[in-house]
């Protein structure tokens, strides 16, 4: 396959644009060229880096709470020993991936896509992005949008009263600041979710003392950051075929204790804090801190490697009050129960907003096109919405392994339309299925963009699975024309 051009011209004409070089562009770039690789490609990333997420997030001890063998790529095994793995080490990973593969040639950097304007008379996309303040315009005939699913310019961010009179410093950990010492420093993280909880005992190590300050309880568990069984398997067998059945273990192991917790989830609710008591000791305020007032999974669990936060907590490096702010203070927070809490350091780990199709204002044949009036179809394309596809991964389960089902069908889909010489696919909505919830969850940052978010549907093909094996069966085996997606020649919507 031809390396596409890096001189973008108003002419160009591509088979398939990528939007984003994080961890699902450079997935998709490589089944393109494994699978299609006839087809004409480039990627647009918005940034200068490669990496997405594991390049934007810097703040101290950054790491996926999804264990490496899943959120690995399906044909890139993971080697290194640590499962549950940091941001640097995963950001390595894929930059790895893109220039073993030659992926990183087709890489447009620092264009910023704003526009998508989908034509049937001509069976494309004419794509505007911004290139250095400059317009640039390229045209292609398939949208692949790997854009994740939150805003990189902005995060939730709460406001609170009397904020200005705080002496100390304000950060968020998506715009982590490379100055900031906080060594010897008081520290509240403000937040019970993935990132509070990796911070808190990062953080411990320099700073005086840490304090997660949370609203309400999350369930949080401990998982080895290095996983016994994949150490023998590859002491047993040759490395890739260790990674599959290290792969395999984790992806069975993880559907099962799912499917537990959301069937017995009292059981859960009692093993789940059992654990969190085991590490903290019985005279642990387990019931207050640790023990959430929903079910497990109706908001994402998280995980805390070889129990490091707990571990932070017995020693004394670090606390957690459960509580709401009434307002900053000149040298902390005060709380609705009139305590206040001395910090240096305030850090807002209030969580992130969502954006989808990454904040592009899309078109089709001249009409705006509104994610939140859609439907989505087997969780990767948009009803009514042409040639085009997005990647989004499990709630539940690692991003990579919907994101390489997501590629495997692009691929399939692909060579299926330039068989039968058809020019647009596009899911159309049916009659009498009614629409749900994208996401069933309660998380506050799902809740916020509600309005954002398509819809699925009441059944096949429009629900959305939290289930691998359940997807991989309907979309590497189902039928591609199912009566649902909708075929036809350029020209005319089909």
């Amino acid at each position: 396959m031809q390396a596409s051009s890096s001189t973008t011209q108003g002419g160009e004409l591509l088979d398939v644009l990528i939007v984003g070089a994080g961890l699902s562009g450079i997935g998709a770039a490589w089944y393109l060229q494994q699978r299609c690789p006839n087809k004409r490609y480039a990627i647009l990333e918005a940034r200068e880096a490669i990496g997405g997420t594991w390049d934007l997030f810097r703040y101290p001890g950054v790491r996926s709470d999804s264990d490496m063998y899943t959120l690995g790529y399906a044909f890139q095994p993971w080697t290194a020993g640590k499962a549950i793995a940091d941001g640097p080490s995963i950001r390595n990973y894929i930059r790895d991936t893109a220039r073993d593969n030659g992926i990183d040639r087709h890489i447009r950097f620092k264009h910023k896509v704003t526009a998508a304007s989908w034509s049937s008379q001509d069976a494309c996309w004419t794509v505007q992005a911004l290139h250095d303040g400059a317009a640039v315009t390229i045209r292609t005939r398939f949208l692949y949008m790997c854009s994740g699913y939150y805003s990189y310019e902005e995060a939730y961010r709460p406001d609170f009263e009397d904020e200005d009179r705080y002496q100390g410093r304000i950060v968020q950990p998506q715009f982590w600041p490379q100055d900031l010492d906080y060594g010897g420093k008081r520290v509240v993280v403000v937040g019970s979710g993935a990132t509070a909880v990796t911070l808190v005992p990062a953080m411990a190590d320099k700073a005086a003392h840490v304090t997660m300050l949370q609203r309400s309880p999350t369930y949080v568990v401990t998982r080895p950051s290095e996983y016994g069984f994949a150490r023998r398997f590859r002491s047993w067998l040759p490395e890739k075929t260790a990674y599959w059945a290290t792969r395999w273990r984790v992806i069975v192991e993880s559907m099962l204790l799912y499917r537990v917790a959301r069937s017995k989830p009292e059981l859960a609710k009692q093993k789940i804090v059992a654990m969190a008591r085991h590490q903290l000791g019985k005279d642990f305020d387990v019931a207050t801190h640790f023990t959430p007032d929903y079910k497990p999974w109706d908001q994402r669990v998280c995980v805390v490697p070889d129990g490091d936060m707990f571990k932070a907590i017995r020693k004394g490096r670090a606390s957690v009050v459960t509580d709401h702010i009434a307002r900053f203070t000149e040298i902390g927070i005060l709380l609705k129960s009139g305590k206040e809490l001395a910090a240096d350091v305030v850090v807002l780990a209030t969580g992130l907003k969502i954006k989808v199709l990454g904040g592009v204002a899309v078109t089709v044949d001249g009409k705006p096109f509104h994610a939140s009036e859609s439907m989505s179809y087997k969780g990767m394309m948009l009803s009514e919405l042409p040639n085009c596809v997005m990647t989004f991964g499990y709630t539940n389960a690692s991003w990579t392994l919907k994101a390489d089902l997501t590629a495997a069908y692009v691929c399939r889909l692909l060579r299926y339309m330039d068989r039968k010489g058809i020019a647009i696919a596009v899911p159309r909505r049916e009659a009498g299925v009614e629409p749900e919830p994208f996401l069933n969850f309660t998380s506050g940052y799902v809740q916020r963009a509600k309005g954002e978010l398509p819809q699925q549907g009441s059944r096949r093909p429009w629900q959305v699975y939290q289930n691998y094996l359940q997807d991989m069966i309907t979309i590497r085996y189902g039928r591609l024309a199912d009566g649902v997606m909708h075929f036809g020649a350029k020209g005319v919507m089909p």
